[in-house]
């Protein structure tokens, strides 16, 4: 009786609170808008090439292997939901998959599932946590002994940034990020740009798909300084803003994966690494576990009735459609699965905020680098 007294308390806080409101309204409009371009598009039957604001449907590549080379794949937040779904299709599709999650007993159990779907697959799984530099730049380390050990080429054919998390409560990781921001973008770009000297060895073309969600279009004031990429902004307010800071990650990762998209699209080289976007749309996931335990529920009752909610094993295929689109396919956002595309929020492709992010992150990823332990975002 305590129990449901006290869950009860936490649901009338949460529906009192601007961030319920954010998700109930303004996120379901943005679902639905999504899925509107797609509908009218294809119900005016346009068969006209591709063009920026149009959705398009992209083949998918009928190989991505190599007769020399096992493709190699880091999929994070790989021990449940969307990230276990695409490690078990990829494993199938012939891939080495590397599984990286903050929980070994996860990583074991999750491995020990995929095997017993597909016995043939080949699998190895790492610890990392994306709130941490050090465990990062340690997974990269460790990724590297093992190839060099093994008898695969010294190379990454896939990275997939799929972890992320919604975050109820204002918490900061030890090198003083907010959780939320480190899980859902920080750490992605700094686990990219450990990984890109692999992905630029591969013998064939590779390609980063990272993993966003239709919440950025909620976005409607975009601040790019050290203190929002950190967190900082966010410390001591009376109300933790877990909505806004959900979509702000979201739209950072989106404008990371176009500038970085221009960056590499400009060097030369027959094999090329690939940056792509996949929006998975509603999916039943755990992600949504620090929400009181009542309000997902009807919310995932009120998603299922209107046929947006999808299990893991159809989610996933927005993301198979990125991994798979074809090797010159780069800077798009795949939503809606079938190989379809959408154009993204306007804020998205400004470059000039690109570009200020980039640098931003960047030189926060330096100086990590530089000074690993205690260093703090100051």
């Amino acid at each position: 009786m305590a129990s449901m007294k006290t869950e009860l308390k936490k649901v009338w806080q949460f529906l009192r609170s601007t961030e319920f409101w954010r998700m109930a309204v303004l996120w379901n409009l943005s679902i639905l808008y999504s899925y509107l371009v797609l509908f009218f598009e294809r119900f005016l039957s346009l068969s006209i090439k591709h063009r920026p604001g149009t959705s398009y449907s992209y083949e998918r590549a009928s190989s991505y292997t190599s007769e020399d080379v096992v493709p190699l794949c880091v999929i994070t937040g790989a021990t449940s939901g969307l990230g276990a779904a695409a490690a078990l299709a990829l494993s199938k599709r012939g891939f080495y998959v590397v599984l990286a999650g903050r929980s070994r007993h996860l990583l074991l159990k999750t491995m020990s599932e995929i095997k017993r779907q597909n016995e043939k697959a080949l699998l190895k799984a790492f610890q990392v946590d994306l709130l941490s530099v050090q465990s990062i730049l340690d997974f990269k380390n460790s990724l590297q002994l093992w190839l060099q050990g093994s008898k695969m080429h010294p190379s990454l054919q896939l990275l997939i940034n799929n972890a992320g998390i919604l975050a109820t409560s204002s918490r900061s990781t030890s090198e003083g990020y907010d959780q939320m921001m480190a899980t859902n973008y920080v750490g992605p770009f700094f686990l990219t740009q450990m990984l890109l000297p692999l992905l630029k060895n591969s013998p064939f073309p590779s390609r980063i798909v990272n993993v966003s969600s239709f919440t950025h279009r909620c976005v409607f004031d975009v601040q790019v300084d050290e203190d929002t990429i950190c967190g900082k902004r966010f410390v001591g307010l009376d109300q933790y803003p877990c909505a806004s800071i959900y979509e702000y990650s979201k739209l950072c990762l989106l404008l990371f994966s176009y500038e970085l998209h221009r960056k590499l699209s400009l060097e030369n080289g027959s094999n090329k690494v690939t940056v792509v976007v996949a929006d998975p749309g509603v999916v039943k996931t755990n992600i949504m576990r620090e929400v009181p335990t009542y309000l997902s529920r009807v919310a995932f009752t009120v998603l299922r009735l209107l046929r947006l909610l999808q299990l893991p094993e159809d989610g996933v295929n927005s993301i198979l459609d990125a991994a798979f689109a074809l090797p010159e396919t780069s800077g798009v956002y795949f939503f809606g699965g079938d190989g379809r595309t959408v154009k993204s929020s306007a804020w998205s492709y400004d470059t000039k905020l690109a570009k200020e992010l980039w640098a931003m992150s960047s030189n926060l990823f330096l100086k990590s680098q530089i000074a690993i332990e205690g260093g703090t975002c100051s």
